[in-house]
């Protein structure tokens, strides 16, 4: 832990590129040796992620966590036209969405943000979540939300419908968790834009988990931030 936390702060201390790779110029978050693969979407924890859509033409990344709850960045809930959250209705999940085809459509009647979340992106950063209540409860898979801190040393993954394959899920699924920053969970998982929302998943106890719902990356390093889960944990629970 502590030469995670060591590395961490010549991070954000020092010349970042000096530090770490460079991300590739045309997707920030994405190192040059690009490590993101697709994944199949019929198996876990691939399964309870899917596609979040607004039809204002918003797309991000979000993952059901309980039959009739998905989790996702409260940023990609932002009107591109008026700067303000769209309205509930105008939201969708398509979960284990593949090219046009997905095993469960969900509409969305409600959503709840992060304390102090602000569309203008000047509240809070780890704000930065909301959860979404479908109309109707989901059969397929969920995975669990994880509200605690990050095991160190844990292994972690990353797979989102990223900008470069809209129709694809992509994951890195070898990165680690580099400490802790502002309250966020700096991590060296690969994703760009698209990814906004996307789990980032851990095996702890066990079992898949979402510790965290990705949201910003690093311009000048390959290196990406996740909202920790502490905030929406009595939300999830309250259902």
């Amino acid at each position: 832990m502590r030469i995670a936390a060591a590395v961490l702060a010549l991070l954000l201390a020092a010349p970042a590129a000096a530090q770490y790779p460079p991300p590739r110029k045309d997707l920030p978050g994405v190192r040059v040796d690009d490590p993101r693969r697709p994944v199949d979407v019929r198996h876990a924890p691939w399964s309870a992620i899917g596609r979040v859509q607004t039809e204002v033409g918003g797309r991000c990344t979000g993952t059901l966590v309980e039959p009739r709850l998905v989790l996702t960045a409260a940023h990609c809930l932002v009107s591109p036209r008026s700067g303000q959250l769209v309205q509930p209705g105008s939201v969708h999940f398509l979960q284990a969405y593949e090219r046009g085809r997905y095993t469960a459509h969900g509409r969305v009647i409600g959503f709840r943000t992060g304390e102090g979340y602000r569309p203008d992106a000047s509240g809070p950063p780890d704000s930065d979540w909301a959860l979404l209540l479908l109309a109707e409860p989901l059969t397929g898979p969920v995975l669990p939300a994880w509200a605690h801190a990050v095991p160190p040393g844990v292994e972690l993954a990353l797979g989102g419908y990223q900008q470069d394959r809209p129709e694809q899920l992509l994951a890195d699924v070898g990165c680690r968790f580099l400490g802790m920053a502002r309250g966020m969970i700096v991590h060296d998982c690969a994703g760009t834009r698209g990814s906004s929302g996307a789990p980032l998943l851990a095996v702890i106890r066990d079992a898949w988990q979402v510790v965290g719902i990705a949201n910003r990356v690093r311009r000048d390093v390959a290196i990406g931030e996740a909202v920790g889960l502490h905030g929406v944990r009595r939300f999830v629970e309250g259902q």
